[in-house]
């Protein structure tokens, strides 16, 4: 007999810190945040193990003080890396637990279960907090779960997403898809709205500030579509951050009055962190929080005291990297055009939450909500900058920061098994996407925030007569010069039929609902394909790496603008040099040109193929573009000899 909520998908946030279900409840018309088996609504995402057993979530959290070198967690941060990435070796440096460098450059944690030495990769550990979180949704459901959607940071990559799939299959998940974090904050405000009968179309901004990341992307949303207009954020900034700066001021307390230093104790460091972390939530509604640890090291006490203002002393530039309103962060006098109003925006600061803005075209003034999302926005100073930035705009605290994510997964996962009828949500890339194409020239074929899932198709001609292949080369980036953006990977398209130059194939640019992208090349004539899909970003962009690159499009803009005009006169002159070729070569066309009117012709080709010889570099684009005019002038009256 079919139980009532078999076959129903649930919702994930995999977090960094911690994790939390939800499921549709169709009945009620309402998502439900599940509770774990201790009462509390979001588990820690840790796993431990010992002699006798593996605890995940609150188990494995407790004993962590005892047992810090097999209690794992921060595995979010190593999925889909590899161990010789600088974010992977900062972190190494904080971790209790070994990690060690696998086969391929794979990190693996290693660890002792059961008295033998185990080394597991980061999935395997993500799989066991999803395990968990499928086992909590089942006691509350009281049948099997197996769809889930599961949330992850904006700026993962191909390779962290795909790691994330390979997790929710070894915990027996079918991943119907990946979602955006903050686009599932959005998505649960905008049900809250909803309820609230508000249909009007609202520009809501959306701070979230974990654990162990930070984002911000604004979104609209107008009747029951949600599309995302920018994102923008900080993969390794949040409230671990803020702990660790913490435990560094602890510790040199402890060394400054005991003259021992306890940096090197893992036990010690892990039970101080957890006293950190507990006084870090305690200072969101008390101005002092005591910590006392007993025989902290070597069976002395610690006893010390923080008070709010200290604690915001120690990461104020932790917040300004949030909030960024320091002003002297001038990009100079870049603007940016307002899509069919004739506007400008003056870009004034590199700040995230400005950035995201200035991306959407949009002014602060123009933004309806702020939303609130994870743990550590509850920081009263960070909501007083947001505040402050936003002139003085009410925060959003409807819903709750922890839950907001699983949230709106719940409601994608309803969505995708059609438990319930409403339109989905739009996502964007973060960067431009395009090819190399003839002079080094950034060819964007699917444009920097344009919401996906995305197809689009392209049509390419072939650049030498009787060419056999293609090189298609897939970058990302704002740059206007390729090679100044980033290759994110290649193939040839071969099998051309041999034609002269000008013979066309298609390549076309597909980002499925997960984000990751597939590049396919058709020859029209006959039919031949060759495909990537771009499943190894070692090498993309990091958050603070992409900033920088839209950063440096915009300090370049002239630069750029010069290169590509030259590049272009180049291709135009070449171009029509190749065509008074290929007119000599033709009998009928010579047969009514004189020899004074061909020696002209040869003449006037060997001075342009001369002027785009290696000289070319240091003549102007102005020269290129008048030389090709003046050539165009002189052969008009030979030419029309030849129609």
């Amino acid at each position: 007999m079919k139980r009532k909520h078999e076959g129903l998908a649930v919702g994930i946030d995999l977090g960094i810190t911690y994790s939390c279900v939800a499921v549709w409840q169709e009945q009620y018309s309402r998502v439900e945040i599940i509770h774990n088996d201790q009462g509390n609504k979001i588990t820690p995402s840790c796993v431990a193990f010992t002699k006798e057993q593996r605890l995940i979530g609150d188990a494995a959290k407790n004993q962590a003080a005892v047992n810090p070198q097999n209690t794992v967690f921060d595995a979010k941060r190593l999925i889909g890396r590899k161990f010789s990435d600088q974010v992977v070796q900062d972190d190494i440096m904080l971790w209790p637990f070994k990690v060690t460098a696998g086969v391929n450059d794979k990190p693996m944690i290693t660890v002792e279960y059961k008295d033998q030495e185990k080394h597991l990769c980061a999935e395997e550990v993500s799989s066991m907090i999803l395990t968990k979180m499928r086992e909590i949704a089942e006691a509350y459901l009281e049948s099997s779960v197996k769809n889930a959607v599961i949330t992850v940071p904006v700026y993962f990559s191909d390779s962290q997403r795909k790691a994330t799939i390979d997790a929710g299959v070894i915990a027996g998940l079918n991943v119907m898809r990946v979602m955006n974090e903050p686009t599932a904050a959005a998505v649960a405000y905008g049900l809250d709205k909803r309820k609230n009968d508000c249909v009007d179309e609202r520009n809501i901004f959306v701070f979230d500030l974990g654990g162990g990341t930070f984002y911000v992307s604004l979104l609209t949303i107008k009747d029951n579509i949600f599309q995302v207009k920018a994102t923008a954020g900080n993969t390794h900034l949040g409230g671990e951050d803020f702990d660790n700066r913490m435990v560094n001021y602890f510790v040199q307390e402890f060394k400054r009055k005991n003259k021992l230093d306890i940096s090197g104790n893992a036990k010690a460091l892990r039970r101080l962190r957890i006293a950190c972390e507990r006084a870090k939530r305690s200072l969101r509604f008390l101005v002092v929080s005591t910590i006392e640890l007993d025989t902290l090291f070597e069976g002395i006490d610690f006893c010390s005291s923080i008070n709010r203002a200290k604690f915001e002393e120690m990461n104020m530039d932790l917040f300004n990297e949030c909030m960024n309103t320091v002003e002297n962060c001038c990009l100079g006098a870049g603007t940016v055009p307002v899509p069919d109003t004739g506007y400008v925006i003056f870009r004034k600061t590199n700040a995230c939450v400005e950035n995201c803005l200035t991306d959407a075209y949009m002014d602060k003034s123009n933004v309806d909500d702020v939303v609130l999302v994870g743990g550590s926005s509850r920081i009263p100073k960070v909501q007083q900058l947001l505040q402050e930035f936003f002139k003085g705009k009410e925060l959003c605290k409807s819903i709750n920061p922890d839950e907001a994510v699983a949230y709106g997964a719940a409601f994608q996962a309803a969505l995708l098994s059609e438990d319930v009828k409403n339109v989905p949500k739009l996502d964007v890339t973060p960067l431009s996407l395009g090819r190399s194409v003839l002079g080094d020239i950034m060819h964007v074929v699917i444009p920097r925030n344009t919401c996906i899932p995305v197809k689009k198709t392209n049509g390419y001609a072939t650049v030498a007569d009787n060419q056999s292949c293609s090189l298609i080369e897939v970058y990302e980036g704002e740059r206007t010069r390729a090679s100044d953006n980033h290759l994110l990977g290649s193939f040839y398209l071969s099998g051309h039929t041999p034609a002269p130059r000008g013979h066309l194939y298609d390549v076309c640019f597909s980002i499925d609902e997960n984000g990751i992208l597939t590049v396919s090349a058709t020859e029209k004539s006959t039919g031949k394909m060759n495909e990537i899909t771009i499943t190894n970003y070692k090498e993309r962009m990091s958050a603070e790496e992409i900033k920088k690159l839209i950063k440096e499009a915009e300090n370049y803009h002239i630069e750029d603008k010069k290169f590509q005009r030259k590049a272009e006169a180049v291709n135009a002159l070449d171009d029509y040099i190749y065509k008074m070729k290929n007119a000599l070569k033709n009998e009928d066309v010579n047969i009514k040109l004189s020899s004074e009117e061909i020696e002209k012709i040869e003449s006037a080709i060997a001075v342009a193929t001369n002027l785009l010889s290696d000289n070319y570099k240091q003549v102007e684009a102005d020269v290129l573009e008048d030389h090709l005019k003046g050539l165009e002038s002189r052969m008009k009256p030979i030419i029309a000899k030849t129609i």
